[in-house]
């Protein structure tokens, strides 16, 4: 089939990747023109597992291409996706000025009847004041779908070609066809395509993103009272998670979530819920209990020591909001720099794939070392913010040596703390 993806961030180059690698003709589009230069030649602007292959092998195959002419792709396509950015804008409610701006490019080009797919995360009726939008602009015939993604950063690729669902949001029997003929190679194991009208697949989005928010919050809120009670939080996880009906997973308490989706996701349908006279106390809480949990780890190290950092050199482990993954979009470790240089400290912070983006924040504010043993030198203590994988065995001994002081702020509870007692290190976590 004929496609094009209006939008090159994570949802739209994974999304116009992964349809190109199933045989389909795909066109993305992006108004950088840097960014579709380096695409051009297979350089992607983000990190994720198993993309740069794909997108190299389909750009080989000429099934994938990139340009910056919304026209050009819309009139060459049958289907358009759109996959633009609805980041937070007043009151929490999401800014949907780039959403209409493609919209109305994609009207002025429409030369013969088209399904119009958004993907992008909108406030529930956004699908139909598009209708009246485009149908103002043209006479062309068109169906508009709401088809959210479920991607997990980290995993996109492999969600995107083996999704759990396929949510199809349309009035139009016409459109709902041709998005189960475009999705059939996708869901061959089994797993359902889910019809339903406009306004149910955009709350469903909302609702998917708010639920795992939830569950993260309420993962943490156990831990702190765990800690408090003498309890260890990784014992009760095991225990609760084991009841099929609640599960294991996003029920781990740690420093909070960060990304794109689930606080700017939370604030938006609080929002919603507000402008239709309904008080959301439970999405409220969750996303208080997200901030507060930062100040809470926060907190453990400046009561460490004595609320005096000043002139203290922490080693911080990991960047982005979550590992297998360059994203630092309301990570932790944002809030948790800017505490401890607010308070004097040194920082010395190692990622594997985030540096890049953490120099667009920190600029020359902090150091940052070559791997996880550089950041440690005389550092007076390691703070675990983001649970690479590299980072689950590292060599105690030789970190014990490179440091100032064994002390280790583990806020991803990721180490044994019998085994780091017993290498001679001072361990806090979350919960324990």
């Amino acid at each position: 089939m004929r496609v094009c993806v209006i939008g090159t961030g994570y949802v739209g180059l994974v999304a116009g990747t992964c349809l190109a690698d199933m045989g389909n003709d795909v066109v993305c589009v992006d108004k950088d023109k840097s960014k579709i230069e380096n695409l051009k030649n297979g350089i992607a602007p983000i990190y994720e597992p198993l993309l740069d292959d794909l997108l190299s092998e389909n750009i080989k195959r000429g099934r994938l291409e990139f340009s910056c002419d919304i026209s050009y792709a819309v009139k060459k396509s049958s289907i358009c996706f759109i996959a633009v950015g609805t980041p937070e804008g007043e009151n929490g409610s999401a800014d949907l000025s780039a959403l209409w701006q493609v919209v109305e490019e994609i009207a002025k080009a429409l030369d013969e009847y088209k399904v119009i797919v958004n993907k992008s995360t909108v406030p529930v009726g956004t699908g139909h004041k598009l209708i009246e939008y485009i149908k103002s602009i043209t006479d062309v015939d068109f169906d508009i779908v709401s088809n959210p993604e479920f991607l997990k950063q980290g995993a996109a690729v492999e969600d995107f070609m083996k999704p759990d669902r396929v949510v199809i949001g349309s009035d139009s029997k016409k459109a709902i066809n041709v998005m189960q003929e475009l999705y059939a190679p996708h869901i061959l194991n089994g797993n359902p395509v889910m019809i339903m009208d406009l306004k149910s697949a955009e709350m469903t989005k909302y609702a998917a993103n708010c639920f795992l928010a939830l569950k993260i919050s309420y993962a943490n809120e156990m831990a702190n009272i765990c800690e408090k009670v003498g309890a260890d939080a990784l014992m009760v996880k095991n225990a609760v998670c084991a009841d099929k009906r609640i599960g294991s997973k996003f029920f781990y308490s740690g420093i909070g979530f960060g990304g794109s989706c689930f606080p700017k996701d939370l604030r938006a349908l609080i929002n919603t819920a507000k402008e239709n006279n309904l008080e959301p106390l439970m999405l409220s809480a969750a996303y208080d209990t997200n901030l507060k949990q930062r100040k809470i780890f926060t907190d453990k190290v400046l009561n460490r020591f004595d609320n005096n950092i000043q002139g203290k050199t922490f080693a911080l482990w990991g960047l982005s909001f979550k590992p297998q993954t360059n994203d630092m979009r309301e990570a932790p470790s944002i809030t948790v720099i800017k505490t401890l240089l607010e308070c004097g400290a040194i920082i010395r912070a190692f990622d594997p794939r985030a540096i890049s983006e953490a120099k667009k924040i920190f600029g020359d504010k902090i150091y940052y070392a070559t791997d996880g043993y550089d950041a440690l030198n005389n550092a007076d203590a390691m703070l675990l913010l983001t649970e690479w994988h590299e980072f689950r065995m590292p060599d105690f001994k030789k970190m014990k040596k490179l440091m100032n002081n064994p002390v280790i702020f583990d806020g991803r509870n990721q180490y044994d703390p019998a085994a780091l007692n017993k290498e001679g290190f001072e361990y806090y976590s979350i919960g324990r």
